[in-house]
């Protein structure tokens, strides 16, 4: 392994780990940052903090593209602490001086990503959807703005290095190759008192954290439901069509829908073959957060709703009369499809 050698890449990703595991938004920003650099004839660094080396995540990271990994591995880092972590980015960054730094708009990346633009001094663009490279080799950083009404390009061409925040979901898996990058250790001076609090305990939700993003089919409710009552005819279209649930961001204020279920600029961002958006304007802060999606139905009272100029199939209803005839129309067919497979076998 290579210990404290000059490092060479001008795009660097933070690849956020916890309890030995990537998270996939590192990966995504990874293959997105390949794309931008190799053309501009740049190298793209994955960094990895970690408390040990053995957990095989170095080698991992080069198996998806990355032509360095630089890891900073230290016993005191086996959970995420702010100061810690900042420190050693901070000395890291002011070291090598990187051209561009990305991390993940998570909890750890969005806490991480501001601490450090404040210590060194230089602009955040956050919550992107999308990265671009100019012709003078400077990031440019696509961000919803105006509350998610436009679209802006954000750019500081006179500080360094150039961050963002990018959402998980918004670009794709890079695909694993032959590693050919090299593994850079990094020195991390970090003494206890550089920690002034411990994590004692983790517990995780028994939830599948990315669950949404994967989901083929996604059946969405928006503030035009009314109720929580209304609520789970949403519930009751996406069980039958066996998909998953998601949400604008009113009708997770209101506490029908829990927080890891809202799409759009604030929440995740998912690319189902099917959408179906009930009782949703379409205003461009969810719009955003499913722009990948392969059909797009929407079911609203408005005739003059913005999402009606983006679905491939729109319905001027009441859902309240839709919506279960069309759970009525669905349980009929897999009932009629049971009987003619069942006769078949016959």
């Amino acid at each position: 392994m290579a210990v404290n050698k000059t490092v060479q890449s001008k795009i660097w990703v933070f690849t956020e780990q916890r309890q030995g595991e990537l998270a996939e938004v590192g990966l995504e920003l990874l293959g997105k940052a390949l794309e931008l650099a190799h053309p501009a004839g740049w190298k793209v660094a994955s960094v990895l903090v970690s408390h040990s080396l053995e957990n095989g995540l170095c080698e991992q990271l080069l198996s998806f593209g990355a032509d360095e990994v630089l890891v900073a591995h230290h016993p005191l880092l086996s959970s995420y602490c702010s100061q810690p972590y900042a420190k050693i980015l901070e000395n890291l960054i002011r070291e090598h001086n990187p051209e561009v730094f990305l991390l993940g708009a998570t909890a750890m990346g969005s806490d991480l990503g501001a601490r450090l633009a404040v210590r060194l001094r230089t602009g955040l663009s956050a919550h992107c959807i999308g990265l671009e490279l100019s012709p003078e080799k400077k990031l440019l950083a696509v961000v919803p703005g105006w509350g998610g009404n436009v679209l802006a390009r954000i750019y500081s061409p006179h500080t360094q290095p150039q961050m963002a925040t990018v959402m998980p979901g918004v670009f794709d898996m890079p695909q694993e190759k032959k590693t050919t990058g090299r593994i850079v250790a990094v020195e991390v001076n970090l003494k206890p008192e550089d920690v002034t609090y411990r994590i004692l305990e983790t517990k995780r939700e028994a939830i599948q954290e990315h669950a949404l993003e994967r989901a083929e089919v996604i059946i969405a409710g928006g503030w035009g439901i009314g109720s929580k009552e209304d609520w789970q005819a949403v519930e009751n279209l996406a069980e039958v069509l066996h998909g998953m649930v998601g949400a604008t961001r009113p009708p997770v204020d209101e506490g029908w829908a829990k927080e890891n279920q809202m799409i759009g600029q604030s929440g995740r961002t998912v690319h189902p073959k099917l959408y179906i958006g009930i009782g949703i304007s379409g205003e461009m802060h969810h719009m955003v957060g499913i722009k990948g999606a392969e059909m797009m139905v929407a079911i609203n009272q408005d005739p003059q709703a913005p999402i009606f100029a983006q679905c491939d199939l729109g319905l001027v209803a009441d859902f309240k009369e839709i919506v279960p005839q069309l759970i009525g129309s669905i349980q009929n067919y897999h009932k009629t499809k049971q009987k003619d497979d069942s006769d078949l076998s016959h």
